[in-house]
């Protein structure tokens, strides 16, 4: 008998191995994509582009996994390749084109869509991925990271309506274009056209689940995913929905909020087990964590990620991301300015500057962080009564009185199509307190010069929340009280300038519900203590004077200017019978 060495038997191992990874096809490496299980897929595809080094559409669908898994530059590599084996491979030029979509390169990705259509002739697949290029998502993407467009995906589609009918495919990525601009009817007549094709697609389903999950309709969309899952129980994707879906319906009922949060969590680990657990579903999983607000799973698994040898620097932008709102501010700043110093350019997104400015000011250099949150809004234009806001709360609670106003001023004047009615308020507030800083300051320190203006500046802001608030406010009223306070202080010279305010202030006291606070019983002694003054110094007219002085002292005893007026207050004679 012969003997076979070990090493021979692990030799017929790899061979047998190769065999088996030759087997596979263009075919499983499809299934692989659709069921997101993107290293799998990778490694049949580029095990395909060496066995089969002249077919183009191996390169294509190599280069459409790298788009999956955000790494366009990759893909550009792949589609390259193909058209080099095949200088007109339509699928490639499809592949060039959605790499320009990516990076926001419009001209050219229509260019690249035309010449794949022209040499296209009757396939209907790059009429369907030009489409789905106009609209794409990154897998498990609540919204998209570039801005869809339907309108032309469906135009391309349109174009292949006569030989496109029996592909479901095809309506498949017609549902996709609509269901990108939230026409739901139409997306949900082609899903089910689709379904009517191939009804063992559990794809389909979930699509048909996710449309329903975004009509708020979110039993059924749960329904959906688990006829998926009934389809093809290793379908992952259908886990990944049926997270998002747990997530929503935890915002939309507090009282199960946590305990959907956690069922979220769970069927997203069912999706990564499903998925292969590669970095990049991983990346994905941290995506939801961010919008399910767990942070604390998030830091953990983001360091966890950063510690492979394969690891992909983007998990540094989610350390940061968790590590501010775990507040350790510290490793927050080293994990986003990695990030922001050696991610490509391109792959810097609008709200890694948020972050880094937040971290930042955090971490005490206020003036840089102010700065960088500003250069965010900047870059998204939907954030800027966010990001104005936060920075005039921030100042505000230091007290930095005149920071905060400024703030606010920015934020009013930059947003003219709403009345900002609390904002201007704020800035009002911000703008008096910045003044009575600058008074107190200037009684140490000779060289302060209070500006007058800022009271101004408080008047009127304030004065325009009121008029946008359409009905008695006492807080408006009474700082707008304060403030002409400020301005006409000497009972001798009084011009009244804050009567009109203490009275509405005594109109809306005096209608709540009694008995009131001790606060509102102060407030209201103030405002008849004012009236009081205002009467005796300026109107002369000593009854006026001693009723309103005898109602702020019913309205509060403990009232200092009705004390003083009563202890200073000449006895009048009593009258003599007739």
């Amino acid at each position: 008998m012969k003997v076979v060495s070990k090493g021979l038997i692990v030799a017929a191992g790899l061979i047998l191995a190769g065999s088996a990874g030759f087997a596979q096809s263009l075919a499983d490496a499809k299934k692989a994509i659709d069921a997101e299980q993107f290293q799998k897929a990778k490694g049949i595809l580029k095990n395909l582009t060496v066995t089969q080094p002249t077919k183009d559409e191996n390169f294509f669908y190599l280069g459409w996994v790298y788009i999956a898994q955000d790494y366009p530059d990759s893909a550009s590599v792949a589609f390259n390749k193909g058209i080099a084996i095949n200088p007109k491979s339509a699928l490639n030029y499809v592949g060039l084109g959605a790499v320009d979509r990516l990076n926001k390169n419009g001209a050219s990705a229509k260019g690249n869509f035309d010449k794949a259509l022209i040499l296209a002739g009757k396939d209907d697949k790059p009429y369907i991925y030009a489409a789905e290029a106009y609209v794409y998502m990154k897998p498990g993407e609540l919204k998209p990271s570039i801005p869809v467009d339907p309108a032309s995906a469906l135009a391309v589609l349109d174009k292949a309506k006569a030989f496109g009918a029996k592909d479901p495919d095809y309506f498949v990525a017609i549902g996709d274009a609509y269901r990108s601009q939230n026409a739901n009817s139409e997306a949900y007549v082609n899903y089910s056209t689709a379904q009517g094709l191939d009804p063992n697609s559990p794809k389909i389903l979930v699509d048909l689940g996710v449309l329903i999950k975004n009509a708020n309709n979110f039993d059924d969309a749960i329904t959906s995913f688990q006829q998926a899952l009934a389809k093809d129980p290793n379908y992952g994707p259908a886990y990944r929905e049926m997270a998002e879906t747990n997530f929503l319906q935890g915002k939309a009922d507090i009282k199960v909020l946590s305990a959907k949060i956690k069922e979220a969590v769970d069927n997203y680990r069912k999706y990564l087990d499903l998925t292969d657990r590669s970095i990049e579903s991983r990346m994905r999983y941290a995506d939801f964590l961010i919008d399910a607000g767990d942070y604390k799973t998030l830091q953990t698994e983001a360091s966890e990620i950063s510690k492979q040898s394969n690891s992909n620097l983007r998990a540094y932008r989610y350390i940061a991301y968790s590590a501010y709102e775990n507040k350790d501010y510290a490793t927050g700043l080293s994990a986003i300015n990695k990030w922001m110093t050696q991610a490509d350019p391109k792959r810097i997104i609008p709200r890694d500057y948020l972050y880094l400015g937040r971290l930042q000011i955090a971490t005490g250099d206020t003036v840089k962080g102010v700065e960088t949150m500003k250069q965010y809004a900047a870059l998204d234009s939907t954030k800027i009564e966010e990001v104005y806001g936060q920075i005039a709360v921030m100042y505000r609670e230091k007290r930095k009185w005149l920071e905060a106003a400024k703030a606010y001023d920015d934020l009013t004047t930059k947003i003219t199509n709403k009345p900002l009615v609390v904002p201007h308020f704020y800035e009002g507030f911000s703008y008096y307190f910045a003044f009575k800083a600058q008074s107190a300051a200037a009684k140490t320190n000779p060289a302060v010069k209070p500006d007058s203006t800022l009271l101004t500046k408080a008047d009127s802001a304030i004065s325009f929340a009121q008029q946008k608030m359409g009905k008695p406010n006492l807080n408006f009223s009474m700082y707008r009280a304060y403030i002409n306070d400020v301005k006409d202080p000497d009972p001798a010279t009084l011009k009244g300038l804050s009567k009109p305010y203490y009275e509405q202030m005594i109109t809306i006291l005096t209608a709540m519900p009694q008995p009131l606070s001790d606060n509102n019983k102060g407030l209201l002694g103030d405002a008849y203590a004012y009236l009081g003054n205002y009467y005796e110094y300026h109107d002369k007219d000593d009854a006026k004077a001693l009723d309103n002085f005898t109602k702020a002292q019913a309205a509060d005893p403990t009232n200092g200017y009705a004390k003083f007026y009563f202890d200073h207050k000449t006895a009048a004679p009593a009258p003599k019978n007739k």
